[in-house]
């Protein structure tokens, strides 16, 4: 018989920025499948130098680390695989909230708070922020080059999306998201409530440094 128990671990993350009264930005922003928080948070450094006392950009690094070829060389992270996936959503959502308190708590009551998932993260910002929507919600969400999951209890969407911003962007060369999937996504989550915003840049399945600091100057 398979069993559960919980354990204790320790999370890591990545911060550019110091938190204090004059933090007025707080992007929290989730890697995608076997990339690490370190070289992941280095494409969010222009938004911190751009505004360096007001923005402050935290990385979190998902739970489970791995060899990205064989046994050994680079490593990655992935925030979950199908392998007891129920477990690793709670998991990975505890995790986030342990770490929003944690930040929070340092930041002044007016900060405004970007919650940004690439690829596999934008699956675990999703499942989180529903878990979370009856007591907190972020001021923007960003799902980039993902989708929010179609598994997410209908209810706990209803409770996250009303009204609250959220940013679709995908290259228009990525691999893994068409166009015609992206729509979808789009229709599925005005449908839901959202107050939906998408953007193509020319590119496939990554991150684009001018629109990134196109959302940072949007946020007040």
């Amino acid at each position: 018989m398979e069993h559960h128990f919980p354990v204790a671990r320790t999370a890591r993350y990545q911060q550019l920025g110091s938190l204090s009264p004059a933090t007025r930005q707080l992007w929290l922003v989730l890697h995608g499948y076997g990339q690490l928080a370190e070289y992941f948070i280095r494409h969010f450094a222009p938004l911190h130098a751009a505004d360096p006392v007001g923005t402050v950009v935290v990385a979190p690094e998902g739970l489970s680390r791995f060899y990205l070829t064989g046994t050994a060389g680079r490593v990655g992270a992935s925030w979950m695989t199908r392998a007891d996936r129920l477990a690793e959503i709670e998991d990975q959502a505890a995790y986030l909230t342990a770490l929003r308190h944690h930040l929070l708590a340092e930041c002044p009551a007016g900060v405004q708070v970007t919650v940004l998932g690439f690829s596999q993260g934008t699956a675990t910002a999703s499942r989180w922020l529903s878990r979370e929507a009856a007591s907190w919600r972020p001021h923007r969400l960003v799902l980039w080059a993902g989708d929010f999951p179609a598994d997410i209890d209908p209810i706990a969407a209803r409770q996250l999306l009303p009204a609250l911003p959220v940013t679709l962007i995908c290259g228009d060369q990525d691999e893994y998201i068409k166009n015609n999937i992206f729509n979808q996504q789009a229709a599925t989550l005005r449908q839901l409530g959202a107050d939906v915003t998408t953007y193509r840049f020319a590119g496939g399945h990554t991150l684009h440094g001018p629109l990134l600091q196109q959302l940072h100057a949007t946020m007040p």
